[in-house]
């Protein structure tokens, strides 16, 4: 199926995932050290007065454009954690950004996160699907959920690992939106601002 979508005229195969960046990761020295030239490792930590969180969370999706073409990541980083109404958020986006490109169907892989299978995801998916059939319009989403506790399975994963490696700064502290930017800017995609729940008015 996986196959089969990744090829088809108005067919989107999407991975998603959530990942955590850390601020006060330690890195790992071979992601930029050369034989020659050592790497001061500098002690961060979290500090009084810091208004940044120690950490971003950010969806994404890798898409497969061929075999084995899976080279293209959409992002978009999160206020606080990932929950149900922001994975309606960024689906709903990511809907309309495969709309302006002509597909119709997103076969969507991801995993058994609760944000994922919860009642509010699960029926939006089924809504969202009756709308784009009654209107003959918009972006049906087919999603295939993932093994629990199979992350290998996700061809995302990697790509978090790699760029984890790649991203972190030896010898300063970034802030968030430092963080946020070198992220978007080793994944090749613009930096948008974060997607957070909608305050009710009371």
């Amino acid at each position: 199926m996986i196959a089969y979508a990744s090829t088809q005229p108005g067919w989107a195969t999407g991975f998603l995932d959530e990942v955590w960046w850390s601020r006060f990761a330690r890195p790992r020295l071979h992601a930029w050290q050369s034989e020659k030239t050592p790497v001061r490792l500098v002690e961060q930590s979290w500090e009084k007065g810091d208004p940044d969180p120690k950490a971003l969370a950010c969806y994404g999706v890798l898409w497969q454009k061929g075999n084995p073409d899976r080279s293209q990541i959409w992002l978009r980083f999160v206020t606080g954690r990932p929950v149900s109404a922001i994975s309606i958020q960024f689906l709903q986006e990511c809907c309309e950004r495969l709309a302006a490109q002509g597909k119709r169907n997103w076969l969507m892989i991801w995993d058994n996160a609760s944000w994922h299978v919860s009642k509010t995801v699960r029926s939006w998916l089924r809504e969202h699907n009756q709308q784009v059939k009654q209107a003959e319009k918009g972006v049906r989403i087919l999603p295939f959920f993932l093994p629990t506790q199979s992350p290998w399975l996700n061809p995302i994963e990697p790509k978090w690992v790699h760029a984890k490696k790649a991203i972190v700064e030896p010898d300063s502290l970034l802030s968030a939106k430092q963080l946020a930017q070198r992220i978007c800017a080793h994944f090749g995609c613009s930096y948008e601002p974060h997607l957070a729940l909608v305050e009710k008015v009371s």
